[in-house]
């Protein structure tokens, strides 16, 4: 019976051993950064998949009905296929930036966790990198704060062009004479003023509506700037987290052993 009870108890205690193991691990994971790194692949991955395939619907959409001769919009066309590359350039930049921001808020955290049993001294030069990735994820999220503005360019011009079909279609309007109502692309510089026919009036607006070049652009467009506006929240919670490290760690460096309110695993 004695034996029973003895073996019952250290299953007790191994089993406290391995829960106890299981939250210190759980304590050392950077959720901050996590979540961030999540939110930021998905902007991306949306922001990058839907932009570029909107903008070569809106080329071909452009080609087709609205500028027929190539050398109008030649100066566009080379300008989507610079986005295009840059848009290239932007998912390999950020899916590696978000695995390094991750990796350094789990070495943060663990620094932290290690200086406060004092088992880990911080040094300058990990203090240093820290307040790299402080400075460059604000000037990131600044450029972001940019591309999301651009991004709800097309959506507008888009959802513009949409309304006019609507109302046009709209048996409420009641509309005497549909080719009266047109829609210009000119005249927001897409396109030179001499390119032709460069508007779409009538039937013709209404079809070009109807297109699948069109439907799919505008809700693709939609999507990218939904994209964006995550990436930029993303780079708020990483722009945070990375400060918060560096103010704990800078915190420590001067001999301050006392356990913060707040912090990042937690």
């Amino acid at each position: 019976m004695e034996s029973t009870t003895e073996e019952n108890q250290e299953e007790r205690e191994e089993s406290k051993g391995c829960f106890e193991c299981c939250i210190k691990c759980l304590g050392g994971v950077p959720y901050a950064s996590l979540v961030a790194t999540i939110l930021c692949f998905s902007g991306v991955a949306l922001f990058c998949g839907c932009g570029h395939v909107a903008l070569t619907g809106t080329l071909t959409m452009l080609e087709n009905h609205f500028s027929q001769m190539t050398t109008d919009h030649a100066t566009l066309t080379i300008v989507i296929q610079t986005m295009q590359y840059v848009i290239y350039g932007i998912a390999s930049f950020f899916f590696v930036y978000g695995i390094i921001l991750l990796a350094e808020g789990f070495y943060t955290t663990s620094a932290v966790k290690k200086e406060l049993q004092s088992q880990f001294k911080t040094t300058v030069c990990g203090r240093c990198i820290t307040a790299t990735f402080v400075f460059l994820t604000y000037i990131l999220g600044l450029a972001f704060l940019g591309i999301f503005g651009f991004s709800a360019i097309p959506v507008f011009l888009f959802y513009n062009m949409w309304t006019t079909c609507a109302a046009m279609k709209s048996p409420i309007a009641n509309i005497t004479d549909p080719d009266s109502i047109c829609v210009d692309v000119r005249q927001y510089g897409i396109i030179p003023w001499n390119a032709t026919p460069g508007k779409a009036c009538g039937s013709t607006l209404g079809d070009i509506c109807s297109t699948s070049e069109f439907y799919l652009s505008f809700h693709l467009y939609i999507v990218a700037c939904a994209g964006a506006g995550a990436t930029l929240i993303a780079l708020l919670i990483y722009m945070m987290a990375t400060t918060y490290n560096y103010a704990v760690l800078k915190f420590m460096s001067h001999g301050g052993r006392r356990s913060t309110k707040f912090s990042e695993s937690y």
